[in-house]
């Protein structure tokens, strides 16, 4: 916590307060004035990146209709968690500082596997044993989940891990969680720009792909890989569970903004660094007016919720209003 000023200017604010001091101190660094993070602001940047990398990811998912192996990584990142943590407490040797590298590194190639297995046994159980590819996925994912929470149970119940790993704590992020959410984030975007053409025909036509030769299988274990990175990213801030609104919550709200690809990514990037913003000026108002603390992760998941119900509303062309101003012009028309 020494990164941290010891001087919050953010205790003691209201929702807009918060707001304009973060106006106020993120012009201050734009025109070079030195600062510290404050703690506040380390979990702003740590979700806006979490936001951001899952709605890229998140946007391809849900124009390939995989939104529910989504959810099934995000259930059976847990498992391989648990195993890390089990590895770390018997070889470690209460060795800190290796157990520490050994915990980011670990529950990132665990986590990677993990992937890859679920991706494995899904396509495995719906192409080879002819199973439904939602009942598949179903059958998987809680399958390894629920082994997750049996080892959990019985060999880490005194740790916490899977209170942590599954609900996240925000509040105990420090500024080195910052380095592995933005090298996720700038990996996850260096392949999207990488591989633009092969993910826009994957997605919106395999049969020219395969034509083309280019793997839709290959994209397809790639892109899992990209979502567990995500989830591994998150887990600390949100856990495994929660990440799943902050990776296909803005993709929604974002595709009823536009019909390209590319302006959708940037909406949904928009929205989840915004959601991000909010949810946390919102906890520190909470606690500074009302004096309850309340989760922050929570807090952006519902903002997350409102912000695509706003767009439901009041989006151009398919929202619920303009669709309803249009049905009463067309009944005035008719009417004439």
């Amino acid at each position: 916590m020494n990164h941290i000023t010891s001087q919050n200017p953010y205790f003691g604010t209201d929702f807009f307060t918060f707001i304009a001091v973060l106006a106020q101190r993120a012009w201050g660094f734009l025109t070079g004035s030195s600062m510290e993070l404050t703690s506040d602001e380390i979990q702003m940047l740590v979700l806006v990146g979490i936001s951001i990398s899952g709605a890229l990811v998140g946007s391809f998912l849900m124009l390939r209709q995989m939104s529910m192996l989504a959810n099934s990584l995000s259930h059976t990142v847990l498992l391989g968690i648990v195993l890390v943590y089990l590895y770390m407490s018997r070889f470690s040797h209460g060795d800190h500082d290796h157990s520490s590298s050994l915990n980011v590194q670990g529950f990132l190639l665990a986590s990677l596997g993990m992937g890859v297995i679920t991706t494995f046994l899904t396509e495995f159980l719906t192409k080879v044993g002819k199973v439904q590819e939602d009942a598949s996925n179903g059958l998987v994912f809680t399958s390894l989940f629920a082994l997750g929470i049996i080892l959990a149970t019985i060999f880490a119940r005194n740790a916490h891990v899977g209170t942590e790993a599954i609900m996240g704590n925000v509040h105990m992020l420090h500024r080195e969680d910052l380095k592995l959410v933005y090298v996720i984030c700038l990996i996850n975007a260096a392949l999207f720009l990488l591989f633009y053409k092969e993910y826009k025909i994957t997605t919106f036509d395999a049969p020219l792909a395969s034509a083309l030769g280019i793997s839709t299988t290959f994209f397809n274990y790639l892109l899992m890989i990209q979502v567990s990175a995500v989830t591994v990213g998150a887990f600390r801030a949100v856990g495994v569970l929660m990440v799943l609104a902050l990776i296909i919550g803005p993709p929604l709200a974002a595709r009823r903004l536009t019909n390209s690809l590319g302006w959708m990514l940037c909406f949904a990037a928009l929205i989840g660094a915004l959601a991000s913003i909010m949810g946390v000026a919102l906890s520190r108002h909470f606690l500074s007016v009302e004096q309850v603390a309340l989760s922050t992760g929570g807090l952006v998941v519902c903002c997350i919720g409102f912000l695509y119900l706003l767009v439901i509303f009041f989006a151009p062309r398919t929202g619920l209003l303009f669709k309803f101003y249009q049905m009463k012009n067309l009944k005035r028309v008719s009417e004439k």
